[in-house]
């Protein structure tokens, strides 16, 4: 019964390599395609509870979306987290059409209370106050409920825009 096999298996094997060698090219194209619209994220700061997240570049975004974005360069992206560029990773709290407002230190979205704005990082460097008003098209009011988040409360992160949105993700780990 071992003879047959091993006769066997040696029989099979060939033309099962053969088919392996051809069927690389085909397989290849779907797995190159889904790298370009996925990937793996590790979060270094704690303004997200998660430290692992896959991304979905075409994964639509709503209300309670994570994106990731990148931020405008600034000297204070630069001071605070190194040379860029910088990827952030934030909830989605206001849309297009929204309406972002301010008072005192509270930022609300809607009349809702999304955050509240300090006046220093924790280096001492003045922040300024993010935009307000109605959230353009294409772009989304960002946050995180850590009260040190650098996010849309600070104009300095301002809205997270088209363009600059690697896409949405979501916690892994």
């Amino acid at each position: 019964m071992t003879n047959l096999v091993a006769r066997t298996l040696r029989r099979v094997r060939r033309p099962l390599l053969l088919t392996g060698i051809v069927a690389l090219p085909f397989a290849w194209a779907p797995i190159a395609a889904f790298g370009e619209d996925h990937a793996f994220l590790i979060n270094a700061s704690p303004s997200l509870p998660n430290w692992a997240f896959w991304l979905d570049k075409s994964a639509p975004i709503a209300r309670g979306s994570l994106i990731f974005f990148e931020p405008p360069a600034s000297a204070m992206l630069e001071r605070h987290f190194g040379k860029g560029p910088h990827l952030f990773g934030k909830r989605v709290l206001g849309l297009p059409g929204d309406v972002v407002s301010h008072e005192g230190a509270e930022v609300l979205v809607n009349g809702r209370k999304v955050g509240a704005r300090l006046e220093r990082t924790r280096l001492g460097l003045t922040l300024s106050p993010g935009p307000e008003g109605l959230i353009p098209r294409g772009c989304f009011y960002v946050g995180s409920d850590h009260p040190r988040g650098f996010d849309s409360r600070y104009a300095e992160v301002g809205f997270a825009c088209r363009g600059h949105i690697l896409g949405s993700g979501r916690a892994i780990l």
